[in-house]
């Protein structure tokens, strides 16, 4: 078995303790590892000591069974851009806050490991975002350049004005966003950055998207959801000539004559979970999803 891992480069002790105890066990279980190479260097000057590793890579330049990323949420979306289209099922291990990706506690890391070997765990595909300009003149690199496992975000640049998002599925005009902005969420994104603008909850290995307006100048507008093998082409209205694209927090600039033209991905990202994971009880336990002080 092979196992790359990536992860957050400042830990807090405790969270040493466990990942010097991880990479131990990988190789007293004969597995071999590759590390991220500036995880790698950021833990071996915490700690003192180089991490156990067969192998230290950058970029894309590795191979794996599965791949661990240590870290919170950020992290984890982190690790699925560098995963990409390889398809390496990820495992998340928390060291953040929340934790709705990487929820595996990095204290169970080596019981992990060990349902790893038996094969005691199940494997979830989540769907991408895919983002391309369209239209305009595009500078080198922009066109095709990201995916979104969260979301990708449409957003006003350095102006208190309000910017127009108009939206088509298919060609067919669906809205002309007036405020802040529009996020178009994936499944998994809508417990991110949509659900914090009022989007709905969806069931991470639903075939949708969700649109959700941010801040809309109209009380009309209402976060709608649509099925995911629609193309969603957004064009930008907006006093400024700049407007600002956000793909799981990445940032980037765009001229206003640059439209995008959104789509499901080619590839998807894989989950490892425990055979007991149920989203409910997730959002129970993450958002105290409909806990009342009566059940108390």
């Amino acid at each position: 078995m092979k196992i790359a891992i990536f992860g957050k480069r400042r830990q807090n002790p405790d969270d040493l303790r466990h990942i010097i105890a991880l990479t131990d066990c990988l190789a007293k279980l004969d597995i071999f590892v590759s590390i991220d190479r500036r995880f790698f260097e950021a833990m071996s000057q915490a700690t003192g000591t180089p991490l156990q590793a067969d192998d230290v890579f950058e970029g894309d330049d590795f191979s794996a069974d599965f791949c661990f990323s240590i870290g919170g949420d950020g992290t984890f979306l982190r690790t699925a851009r560098r995963v990409a289209a390889k398809e390496i099922p990820i495992i998340g291990f928390n060291t953040g806050h929340l934790g709705f990706l990487a929820e595996q506690s990095i204290a169970d890391a080596p019981r992990m490991v060990e349902r790893l070997l038996n094969g005691d765990y199940i494997v979830e595909s989540r769907s991408l975002l895919e983002g391309k300009g369209t239209g305009g003149k595009v500078k080198a690199g922009v066109s095709g350049w990201g995916f979104a496992l969260n979301e990708i975000a449409i957003l006003r640049q350095d102006t208190a004005s309000m910017i127009t998002v108009n939206a088509n599925l298919d060609g067919m005009p669906v809205a002309s966003y007036q405020g802040d902005g529009l996020i178009v969420s994936t499944p998994t994104g809508s417990t991110a950055y949509n659900l914090s603008v009022g989007g709905p909850i969806v069931q991470p290995t639903a075939p949708c998207w969700v649109l959700s307006p941010i801040a809309p100048h109209s009380l009309t507008m209402r976060p709608l959801v649509v099925a995911d093998s629609h193309v969603i082409d957004i064009t930008v209205e907006s006093r400024t000539d700049t407007y600002r694209v956000t793909l799981d927090g990445r940032s980037l600039i765009l001229p206003i004559n640059v439209g995008l033209r959104l789509r499901r991905a080619p590839f998807v990202t894989k989950i490892v979970h425990t055979p007991n994971h149920n989203f409910i009880e997730i959002l129970r336990e993450k958002l105290l999803w409909g806990i009342s002080k009566r059940d108390e």
